[in-house]
């Protein structure tokens, strides 16, 4: 059942990109790509968070639950060159449907091109 209301979303996605990629104003078909550009910003961002430099705190405590000593390390061991890897990976993945959406938006764009080209020449021979 999940899974059916899973593809029926897309489906709907893929049409309603359909239809905005399709009306006068170019710009309302670039909405859906932009709005998943930014969920690929927010992944990386949310990568960021996870991976920054990191304080792990050690309480050591008595019998009767009181604290004796608080030691705080500091984890800061971010290998860059994964963390570079890691983050192109993220971008990559996270814009496919970016990608496709904007496939689409261009397949769109260019057969209103086409047809506009073809009716400006049609009233061009009636001329």
């Amino acid at each position: 059942m999940r899974f059916l209301v899973f593809v029926l979303f897309i489906v709907g996605l893929i049409y309603l990109q359909i239809r905005l990629s399709k009306m006068k104003n170019k710009w309302f078909g670039l909405i859906i790509p932009t709005i998943f550009f930014i969920f690929s910003l927010l992944g990386v961002l949310n990568m960021a968070v996870y991976t920054s430099f990191t304080k792990e705190t050690i309480n050591t405590l008595d019998e009767s639950g009181v604290v004796i000593a608080k030691q705080v390390i500091e984890n800061s061991s971010t290998n860059v060159p994964s963390l570079i890897f890691t983050t192109v990976i993220i971008l990559l993945l996270y814009n496919i449907p970016t990608a496709i959406f904007l496939g689409i938006y261009a397949v769109c764009r260019d057969k209103i091109k086409k047809n506009s080209e073809l009716e400006k020449m049609n009233i061009q021979d009636l001329e």
